[in-house]
């Protein structure tokens, strides 16, 4: 028998201007979670897609179960056992949970017409693993909520009965009990029938509970291999980032004073998204704005930015009314809002660096004329790819050839170039890398060094933690508390946002 399930013996995948693979080796054991780890821009996903058949690369090996294989389609690679979950999701909205789960492959009856009882019965089956045989299989994608989705997605892949099953980001649209579900999905899995599987996270966190090794790529490059129990998270971030990071979230220098109040939130209201919610950012101040999911979080940001209205309730800048009633008002008292889904909602994939740059003000780039003024946009993106850190070729890519981290550090740079006084950052550092996000973390404190006031919604407790002067607490649509980022431990804002903790420290009764 084989010593490994998986193997992939130099890899090598150019793309133009970039070596993406350079003769990467990964072996992979039978039931064993192995995860892959790195950088934006790592070599992660161009290996993912390698071994999914979805890129050819340049040379190298695939082996199964020890033998050398040719994939030259996705249907290949399902052929040989190798099934890939996508961080970006693969269904189609208008089809139903059952038809995408069995896309392609749907059960037929004697008389050659779809068995849709057999198809509806194993989809129910199917949703059972994450405890989910309450939807009903007929129910449509897009009528699921995002993290549903992504179970179907899960479901899909698994559904071939994979022996190497690749997860890209699994838990980036999950619940906290959805992930839980997950990992023992996993755990069961592996124990109970042998898959072997590929485990890509920004999460470190995530690959200590649930891998047994590790393979740390940079620059398109293995870094080296390590069975988990045998390291930490210091050792995976000093070689996914070729140096130490001594503090990720950065610290509050002795001098880096906060102001007086800059903004005023007093008693907004929006249906039931939110109700009666005031809280205030001081000049030179982050924000942290906390809770569980469905808490108000991000509806409450939006409202402030004017993407949706406020029924009741005022704002204030500088103790005087501010009137918002869409983004443009906002931008124009230079107000910004960095959304929690930059693809959908941030950016123009298919537009260049710099067109993305300067979307939301255009206006600083015409002089006195009507005309976009090129040479004042090619030296700000040069200059915002350079203060930034972007990784490109050059102003002129497209966005949807960059990294995660990358476009990522585009919508930082299009929302700093606002010279915003108040700016709310949703899941700012989502889907990026350790590097990245001290990268991004260094950018928001020196914005606010600057007397900018910031607003941080985030799921990512630790990061609140980290980052937070201030963290106010949402639970259902309503602050339940604030406490001073001195005094925030994890047990305290999590209480407090299950609602077992009063404002003032005490437990409820």
């Amino acid at each position: 028998m084989a010593d490994y399930i998986l193997e992939a013996r130099g890899m090598v995948k150019t793309f133009p201007g970039v070596r993406a693979l350079d003769e990467v080796d990964l072996q992979l054991k039978t039931g064993e979670v192995h995860a892959l780890v790195g950088e934006n821009g790592a070599g992660k996903s161009t290996l993912m897609l390698t071994l999914g058949a979805i890129h050819k690369p340049d040379s190298g090996t695939i082996l199964i179960d020890g033998r050398p294989v040719s994939l030259a389609s996705p249907h290949d690679a399902n052929a040989q056992g190798i099934s890939i979950v996508f961080q970006e999701l693969s269904l189609v909205p208008s089809l139903s949970i059952a038809e995408n789960v069995f896309a392609n492959r749907q059960p037929i009856n004697r008389f050659g017409m779809l068995d849709r009882k057999k198809l509806h019965r194993d989809t129910s089956d199917m949703l059972k693993l994450f405890e989910l045989d309450c939807l009903d299989p007929s129910t449509l994608v897009k009528d699921l909520s995002i993290s549903n989705q992504q179970v179907v997605e899960i479901l899909k892949a698994m559904s071939v009965n994979p022996k190497v099953l690749i997860l890209d980001e699994p838990t980036s649209s999950l619940t906290e009990t959805e992930v839980e579900q997950l990992f023992v999905n996993i755990k069961r899995l592996k124990q109970q029938r042998g898959i072997s599987f590929i485990y890509i996270s920004h999460h470190l966190a995530e690959v200590f509970r649930i891998a047994d090794s590790v393979t740390v790529l940079r620059d398109g490059k293995k870094v080296c291999d390590a069975e988990v129990k045998d390291i930490d998270e210091d050792f995976l971030i000093t070689n996914m980032v070729g140096r130490k990071i001594d503090n990720m979230y950065g610290v509050r220098a002795p001098t880096d004073a906060i102001g007086d109040v800059l903004f005023e939130a007093r008693n907004i209201s929006r249906g039931d998204d939110f109700k009666n919610v005031s809280f205030s950012v001081h000049r030179g101040e982050i924000v942290g704005l906390s809770g569980l999911v469905g808490a108000g979080r991000t509806e409450v940001g939006r409202a402030i930015f004017g993407a949706e209205p406020i029924e009741s309730g005022e704002l204030y800048m500088d103790g005087k009314p501010l009137s918002i009633r869409k983004p443009q008002d906002a931008i124009a008292r230079r107000v910004g809002y960095l959304s929690e889904d930059r693809k959908s909602q941030g950016l123009f994939l298919n537009f260049s660096i710099k067109a993305n740059l300067i979307a939301n003000h255009l206006s600083d780039f015409t002089g006195n004329t009507p005309f976009i003024q090129e040479s004042k946009v090619n030296e700000f993106s040069r200059a915002c790819v350079k203060d930034y850190r972007i990784v490109s070729r050059s102003v002129d890519q497209e966005l949807k050839f960059l990294s995660g981290g990358n476009q990522q550090k585009v919508l930082v740079g299009a929302w700093f170039g606002i010279n915003p006084r108040l700016l709310i950052v949703d899941e700012p550092t989502r889907g990026v890398d350790v590097g990245a996000k001290s990268e991004i973390y260094a950018l928001l404190r020196n914005l606010a060094r600057q007397g900018v006031g910031i607003i941080m919604i985030s799921s990512d407790l630790m990061e609140i933690l980290g980052v937070s002067d201030r963290i106010v607490v949402m639970q259902s649509g309503r602050i339940v508390g604030q406490i001073d980022g001195k005094d925030a431990t994890e047990e305290k804002v999590i209480a407090m946002a299950a609602g077992s903790l009063s404002a003032d420290g005490g437990c409820e009764e």
